[in-house]
């Protein structure tokens, strides 16, 4: 096999004086020689006829985050295949595995699907799934399943080259979809049910990352854990119930959250024994 180019998206401006700064896939794909192409849409006559011009058997798409038109998913002789990061139907979408986080799914998965006009709604060519464990976060769920789907889509691209790949349609039951997550979305409620805010730590983690205000200032939490699950009596949610060593208990709507490593803003992410140094929390 053999990797005729890399498709990726535009340089973007980065740092400070916003220089035009490289993405991580073409850096990587420069390290290998490989050709690089950075079109802003594939709705231009010039993006297709390069598309064209490579005489492609079959075209990889991870997270490209471009809609590819009906022209350009007809262009390789065995067709677009996407890696997408979950077990299709459920989560079709853009953030699939902050979603599964967020929604307490046990499970998530990789499903190597054919790609047609629709929004992650092709046949279904190789699926695997893994756990989604209670310490598990978006950044630890993306890393396992970026390793598996490359295992997965090697050991489908030699299968469909032989022509032994049986396409299941997707189910029409159990389709949900899995919406673009938004900043907005990373500030906590704490009238919410712990569990609920301990999924949205790990859910936003590495990006955008929980936050709630401490005096007025962005606090960012980066990890906790769940400490109870009934109500504190008298406890306004948000209230501070303890700040130890082990970290800093919050009331939370029902149950305790017991935050283990947070940042404020322009500092440095430090677990609770440091942060709470000179710091008076409790209440």
């Amino acid at each position: 096999d053999r990797i005729c180019a890399v498709f990726t998206q535009p340089d973007r401006p980065a740092g400070r004086g916003q220089p035009l700064h490289a993405g991580p896939v073409k850096t990587r794909a420069l390290e290998h020689g490989l050709r690089v192409h950075q079109p802003a849409s594939f709705k231009s006559p010039e993006a297709l006829e390069i598309l064209r011009s490579l005489g492609l058997d079959a075209l990889v798409v991870v997270a490209y985050g471009l809609i590819l038109p009906p022209a350009a998913l007809r262009s390789p002789k065995l067709g677009c295949i996407n890696i997408h990061a979950s077990l299709l139907p459920r989560w079709r979408g853009a953030a699939p595995i902050q979603r599964a986080v967020l929604a307490g799914d046990a499970t998530t998965g990789v499903t190597i699907m054919r790609m047609e006009a629709g929004l992650d709604s092709g046949p279904m060519l190789a699926s695997r799934a893994i756990d989604i464990g209670a310490d598990d976060t978006a950044k630890t769920v993306h890393d396992r399943l970026a390793r598996l789907g490359a295992e997965l889509i090697g050991g489908t691209l030699d299968a469909l080259r032989r022509g032994g790949v049986r396409e299941v349609p997707q189910p029409s039951e159990g389709v949900t979809y899995a919406e673009k997550i938004h900043k907005a979305e990373a500030l906590i409620d704490w009238q919410q049910d712990a569990v609920q805010v301990w999924r949205r730590v790990r859910a936003f983690n590495p990006w955008p990352i929980a936050e709630t205000r401490l005096n007025g200032a962005q606090l960012r939490i980066w990890d906790a854990e769940m400490r109870g699950a009934g109500t504190v009596p008298g406890t306004e949610p948000g209230t501070v119930l303890a700040a130890t060593r082990d970290g800093i208990d919050v009331a939370c709507g029902r149950g305790i959250l017991r935050v283990l490593r947070l940042q404020l803003a322009g500092r440095k992410p430090l677990f609770a024994r440091e942060f709470i140094k000179g710091l008076r929390l409790d209440g």
